[in-house]
């Protein structure tokens, strides 16, 4: 029997709605951060997962891992080459994290546990594995564009794609947004992971910010024009005026609660400095 993909709310900072681990059998994919890591708990109740499937490294979606495996030594991890390494040694990814959130991180992210290297499972892209989550088949597809060390997994059983942040960020039937923040925002490789999630086919998409879609065609069309939205706005605003109409044209679509979730989930002050970056890696051209 297939086993159903649960969307495990972690309840950020106590709201709703802002980050998803998904749960297949005994498969996590994006635990969420190690300061959820009790609502994630009490949320698998008895249920001890096997492995988790990384989409990629950043705190809001792997920074539970290391204190996963620490109470679950058995835990394998999968995660791209390029996140592999800091993981291991968090050192780097805390010191860039903390350039980024300041004073902030032990309240928005909690403690950063190493991963034992002999609990890595590291990808390159083009893998497939067998037998995860309820003996079911996966693929994995290196999906750079929000980062550097970003994969997507296919689940073969059903059709549905856990594409972590590449897929954008959508909550319930608000719109389709690429969340940005630095250092490796890259769009023309972003469009050609959309290129490559397409090509999949699939029936569904699982994002963790926030839940899984059966609409997959409609929402990567979306998300292709708010990447192109949000990177001509970038080139023609600063930062102030970018961020005030990034926060107008979400709530003008959006109630109140359900913007202050996206706002969560992708903080409007964190977006333009990624496309800023990325606009002057390529000359302003």
């Amino acid at each position: 029997m297939t086993a159903a993909d649960e969307q495990l709310d972690v309840l950020h900072l106590g709201r709703a709605n802002v980050i998803c681990c998904h749960r297949v059998g005994d498969v996590l994919i994006d635990p969420g951060p190690q300061s959820c890591e009790a609502t994630l708990l009490a949320a698998l109740g008895d249920r001890v997962p096997q492995a988790i499937l990384l989409t990629h490294i950043h705190l809001d979606h792997a920074g539970a891992t290391g204190a996963l495996v620490r109470r679950w030594p058995h835990l394998v991890v999968a995660v791209h080459e390029r996140g592999a390494r800091h993981l291991a040694d968090p050192s780097k990814l805390i010191a860039s994290a903390t350039r980024l959130y300041g004073d902030d991180m032990e309240r928005l992210w909690g403690s950063i546990v190493p991963v034992p290297e002999d609990r890595l499972l590291v990808l390159s892209g083009g893998e497939q594995l067998d037998g995860w989550g309820d003996d079911g088949s996966w693929r994995v597809a290196y999906t750079p564009g929000h980062a550097q060390h970003h994969v997507s997994y296919l689940r073969e059983d059903d059709g549905t794609v856990y594409a972590g942040d590449v897929a954008g960020v959508r909550i319930g039937d608000g719109p389709v947004m690429p969340p940005t923040p630095p250092p490796d925002i890259d769009l023309d490789l972003w469009r050609t992971s959309i290129d490559t999630i397409e090509a999949w086919a699939p029936q569904r998409l699982a994002i963790t910010h926030f839940g899984t879609y059966d609409d997959p065609a409609a929402h990567l069309a979306q998300l292709r024009e708010a990447i192109d939205r949000l990177g001509g706005w970038s080139r023609g605003l600063d930062a102030a005026a970018f961020e005030r109409d990034v926060r107008a044209w979400i709530g003008e679509r959006v109630g109140a609660e359900r913007a202050a979730a996206y706002f969560q989930g992708m903080p409007p002050e964190t977006l333009y400095p990624g496309l800023a970056r990325y606009w002057a890696r390529r000359g302003g051209a």
